[in-house]
């Protein structure tokens, strides 16, 4: 069983809805939580493909840590359509200090469990995984 020092225990539906995140694109973003009382990480929204940045950073809480993923669409300097996988670690600054223990702890593991992620921001606030953040990691 998982304990601090490994992480949480990674839910199946995590890495079945990364899946279709990455290969059938039918996400746009995944929202994951700790569930502290069945010591492991859970799906808790998923954005359908054709929603928004914004609508993105908005179904992340104010004041409670989560982990997320994002599908991003961009075009190159030489008009070549991509996108890139980020990995978002979200720990705003007016979490509790446990919550963002036990999300730090836990981040190493469940990232290497979605294998794909090609960027990894840590946020504290909106503006450190702004739109013009991500473009810029991107490229």
């Amino acid at each position: 069983m998982a304990n601090s020092a490994s992480g949480m225990a990674v839910d199946d539906e995590c890495k079945l809805r990364f899946m279709e995140l990455k290969a059938k694109r039918s996400h746009r973003f995944i929202v994951f939580k700790i569930e502290e009382k069945i010591q492991r990480v859970v799906v808790e929204t998923v954005g359908e493909s054709q929603q928004s940045y914004d609508d993105f950073a908005a179904s992340l809480p104010a004041d409670e840590c989560r982990y997320a993923v994002y599908d991003f669409d961009f075009t190159t300097a030489e008009n070549v359509q991509k996108s890139k996988i980020f990995f978002v670690a979200w720990s705003p600054d007016t979490s509790k200090i446990r919550s963002k223990m036990l999300y730090a702890s836990s981040k190493d593991r469940f990232r290497r469990e979605l294998d794909g992620v090609q960027v990894e921001l840590q946020a504290t606030d909106p503006s450190e995984m702004s739109l013009d953040i991500v473009k810029e990691r991107a490229f």
